[in-house]
């Protein structure tokens, strides 16, 4: 861990040179694959000719050559034979993704990442006694599938199946019970699991997890689960925003010593860890095979729309995040927007989706803003939630437009009227092109909040087979599909 810490100190001191260096590498390890034949990788020497030469790609451009490499074909984006597929419905497509998987970025990219978040955490905290118990994990580890000689499945099944034998012993539950493929089969025993164990560390979804550890709980007949894990000490977790949940972990948690660490990884590739106790910031991990690239959010989509490296990023602007990769994805969108919060070293934050906003009228409203102002009113209602969405109420007519809100609340506040308001105050507050469209009702009137029935948004993610891992409830849309589907089964 020394040794990994001295490589880590190299790409903080020269993060652009490492980037670039890195980029250098993946062109020339895949300089005779069919991309880098079609695109002439032999003679990219440099960024700029890089930018020029090779297009910004998605899924659905990159799907055709997937498929290929799915049935067997090799040598297509990356030199090495791709036998895993992570497969991914994403949060806003019923369609499922298959993204490549290659040995090297198993290796150098999900399982360094993996290391180097233990390696944080134990030079943060030398008396940690982690390594005493063992870590639940919480994947979506669904069975695994071979189709014409590849694999697909859940990227946590993949992880846990190319696991060294040793790693087993220190998690719990046993692969058996991590790859069981019925969810609600597979909490259960989890839980049976896993009480029975010195568990000193937590790792999954915040949402999932929490129901988990809920069923610990009434399974237990405890209050608090330092009753059941007396060493436990601190809970990885990335895939979605803590925010909601923040206030119902530290109820079952209640320790101001135990600590959360956050992560930023996804089928794609691992991109980010938090590297300090109590700054929820991430640190960009840059030599993990993975070429960063930006674009502007005030631009995307548009004519004006503008590519830049890392070196060309500002601080406190919102960026979509495309990444070339050792597992050949080329300039690819994986869809999420982040902001800087350091430059020196680069350390970010999740800011959302970039499918996921509200933008019908011109207010721009995303994710960190709809969190941080649930954030806020929850704190002043003494109320909390379990899940929510949002979506637009069109005009019609002279009528004017307006947010609709459908939430689910754990402990609901006293007046939903008053919550309502409050709500669409702190939005005005964080979000002044929102706050421009109130005004005096001028495009926007108030918004309008139903309550959810108890375990609407389970109900309905169970009814799309999208329990557990690293499936989600789409937070914003700018359709109202997801709402309406919703409200249907609320009653």
């Amino acid at each position: 861990m020394k040794k990994r810490f001295h490589q880590i100190e190299l790409f903080l001191k020269y993060p652009n040179e490492v980037q670039l260096e890195l980029l250098n590498n993946l062109i020339k390890t895949a300089k005779n694959t069919e991309v880098g034949l079609q695109y002439d990788f032999a003679s990219i020497s440099n960024y700029q000719t890089f930018a020029e030469r090779v297009p910004v790609t998605n899924y659905e451009n990159m799907e055709p050559d997937i498929e290929r490499s799915r049935l067997g074909e090799n040598n297509i984006f990356w030199p090495s034979p791709i036998k895993w597929f992570a497969k991914s419905s994403g949060t806003t497509a019923a369609k499922s993704k298959f993204i490549p998987v290659s040995e090297e970025s198993l290796e150098e990219c999900h399982y360094a990442a993996s290391k180097d978040l233990l390696c944080m955490y134990l030079n943060n905290n030398p008396d940690s006694q982690l390594f005493v118990g063992k870590g639940l994990r919480l994947g979506g580890s669904k069975e695994l599938y071979k189709d014409n000689g590849t694999v697909y499945g859940d990227l946590s099944a993949i992880l846990i199946a190319n696991m060294p034998f040793w790693a087993e012993y220190s998690s719990t539950p046993s692969n058996e019970i991590s790859l069981m493929a019925d969810w609600e089969t597979k909490m259960q025993a989890i839980v049976n699991a896993s009480i029975q164990e010195n568990v000193t560390s937590l790792a999954g979804v915040p949402s999932w997890m929490l129901v988990l550890l809920n069923q610990v709980l009434e399974t237990t007949g405890e209050d608090h689960l330092f009753n059941i894990w007396p060493n436990l000490e601190v809970y990885f977790h990335g895939g979605v925003s803590f925010n909601p949940y923040i206030e119902q972990y530290n109820k079952i948690l209640p320790n101001e010593r135990f600590r959360y660490y956050e992560i930023y990884n996804a089928s794609e590739g691992f991109f980010a860890i938090q590297d300090q106790n109590s700054v929820k910031e991430l640190m960009l991990m840059l030599d993990y095979g993975i070429f960063y690239e930006f674009i502007p959010m005030d631009g995307y989509g548009s004519p004006s729309e503008k590519i830049i490296p890392l070196s060309e990023v500002e601080l406190e602007k919102n960026y979509a995040i495309i990444i070339t990769t050792n597992a050949g994805l080329w300039r690819y969108k994986i869809g999420d927007t982040i902001k800087f919060t350091s430059l020196s070293p680069y350390r970010i934050k999740v800011t959302g989706r970039t499918k996921h906003h509200i933008n019908v009228f011109g207010e721009e409203l995303i994710i960190e803003n709809a969190e941080e102002a649930l954030r806020k009113v929850t704190k002043a209602t003494n109320s909390e939630i379990v899940d929510y969405t949002v979506a637009p109420i069109f005009m019609s007519g002279k009528e004017k437009g307006a947010h609709e809100w459908i939430i689910e609340f754990k402990t609901p506040p006293q007046s939903i009227d008053e919550f309502t308001v409050a709500l669409d105050k702190a939005l005005q507050e964080v979000n002044s092109d929102y706050e421009a469209k109130r005004f005096n009702n001028t495009t926007l009137n108030l918004l309008k909040l139903n309550c959810a029935r108890k375990n609407l948004f389970y109900d309905w993610l169970k009814a799309q087979d999208k329990l557990g891992g690293q499936h989600k409830v789409p937070r914003l849309s700018n359709s109202r599909k997801f709402l309406e589907e919703l409200m249907k089964l609320n009653r």
